[in-house]
C-alpha cells in the first residue's frame, strides 16, 4: 500500500430491494484485527494515536466523522507545525481511509451516532509495544468552519 494516507472510494448500489454499500478496492490484506469506536456525543475528539510499525484502515459505519492523520517527524518531540491531512468520512458514502505506519491519527464525531471501524495490521500484543499517544490538541484542526 501507499506510504501516504489514501482514501479507497466505494459506492452505493440501490434498487427495488434496498441498497448495497461497497469498497471493492479494499481487500483486507495484512489485517490482523478490527475494533469499533463510538463517542458519546458529536464534537468529541479522540486524538492523537500513533504507531511506528502498525498501519490502519478506517471506515465509518454510522453517521459521520472528521478523521485526521499526520506523519510523525520525531516520536519523542513531534513538531507542532506539522500539517495533518483531514478527511470527512460518512456512512452515507462508503469509503476506507488507509493510514500508513509512521502516522498518528485521530477523529472527531460529526454526528451523535458516528461509529468508526478500524482495521489494524498488528495484533493487540504487537500494537501495545508500538502505541504512542500525543495530546489531542497538539495539531488542533478540529474546528468545523462555516462556509
Amino acid at each position: 500500500m501507499s506510504s501516504e494516507p489514501k482514501v479507497l472510494v466505494g459506492g452505493l448500489g440501490v434498487d427495488d430491494r434496498g441498497e448495497v454499500g461497497f469498497v471493492n478496492e479494499f481487500d483486507f490484506a495484512g489485517v490482523r484485527r478490527f475494533y469499533t469506536v463510538r463517542n458519546h456525543r458529536s464534537g468529541f475528539v479522540r486524538a492523537w494515536h500513533g504507531h511506528r510499525r502498525e498501519a490502519k484502515y478506517v471506515t465509518v459505519t454510522a453517521g459521520a466523522a472528521l478523521v485526521a492523520a499526520v506523519r510523525i517527524d520525531d516520536w519523542n518531540a513531534p513538531s507542532p507545525s506539522l500539517v495533518p491531512g483531514r478527511w470527512v468520512l460518512s456512512a452515507a458514502k462508503p469509503s476506507v481511509l488507509y493510514i500508513p505506519a509512521g502516522y498518528a491519527n485521530g477523529f472527531m464525531s460529526l454526528t451523535d451516532d458516528a461509529r468508526l471501524m478500524f482495521f489494524s495490521t498488528s495484533t493487540l500484543e504487537e500494537s501495545s509495544g508500538d502505541d504512542i499517544r500525543f495530546d489531542a490538541r497538539l495539531w488542533d484542526l478540529w474546528d468545523v468552519v462555516e462556509r
